[in-house]
């Protein structure tokens, strides 16, 4: 893995706030933070970091639809993740695992035109829940960047308008996961080298209890703690002269 995302992390060079406070030698762990376009741009420099700088492989949950599609599910496993079933997380979970997920799901990779770095957890407690069943320490973190990398040509919204929709809606495939059409470098598909930021946040360490206004009150201060990451993180962003590719070559 680390081999692999070598050119990309030269082409980025991602930043780090706060790798710091990952507890060490503590388990299990639940990584919390917002998805970005597309979710491949800076999901695996986290998951490579965390592991070069901490030497913990993260677990991430991923949605059902990853593993239908073969090669790419086969490359996800190798890399650590696992289906994003309830029972797989809760095997992990009691193996003592850092679980990797996010709440916003296919529907926060799948961004519309205006909702740039939002989350879109809308009221799931499923994390929360989890991780107060099994007492642990949740880690939330922001990452910025992806989407400054991408700009929409078309959203889900307007391919669902589109004479396209009704051949979507016949193959079963779902609105949410309805990625969008964009364009980073000139009029391709491919991402502009926009360095990569990210925020490890304190950790949250969990007391075992039940009950749904426990999960509302856990789920609440996660989120309200990656949303300050990311509103840290576009701070720092906004008076960094190496943000492109050319202010860094500079």
């Amino acid at each position: 893995m680390l081999a692999l995302l070598e050119p990309w992390r030269r082409l980025t060079s991602p930043r780090f706030v706060g790798l710091e406070r990952i507890p060490r030698g503590e388990g299990p762990l639940l990584f919390v933070g917002n998805h970005t376009i597309l979710g491949v741009l800076d999901t695996p420099l986290l998951v490579a970091e965390v592991y070069r700088s901490a030497g913990i492989l993260l677990r991430g949950l991923g949605d059902h639809a990853h593993f239908k599609i073969p090669v790419w599910r086969d490359l996800l496993a190798r890399m650590g993740a696992v289906d994003g079933t309830r029972e797989n997380c809760d095997r992990l979970m009691r193996e003592g695992e850092a679980v990797l997920v996010f709440p916003g799901g296919a529907r926060e990779v799948a961004k519309r035109r205006g909702e740039k770095y939002r989350l879109m957890w809308k009221k799931r407690l499923g994390f929360a829940r989890m991780a107060l069943a099994h007492g642990c320490t949740v880690v939330p973190f922001a990452a910025v960047g992806a989407e400054d990398a991408l700009d929409i040509v078309l959203d889900a919204d307007d391919l669902m308008r589109s004479p396209l929709g009704a051949i979507i809606r016949k193959l079963g495939i779902r609105s949410d996961v309805v990625m969008p059409l964009v364009k980073g470098v000139g009029p391709t598909p491919l991402p502009r080298p926009e360095r990569m930021y990210f925020h490890i946040g304190e950790p949250i360490r969990v007391v075992r209890a039940g009950g749904d206004d426990a999960a509302r009150e856990l789920r609440d201060r996660v989120k309200a703690a990656v949303e300050e990451g990311i509103e840290e993180l576009l701070h720092l962003r906004a008076g960094d002269p190496g943000r492109t590719l050319k202010g860094r070559m500079l």
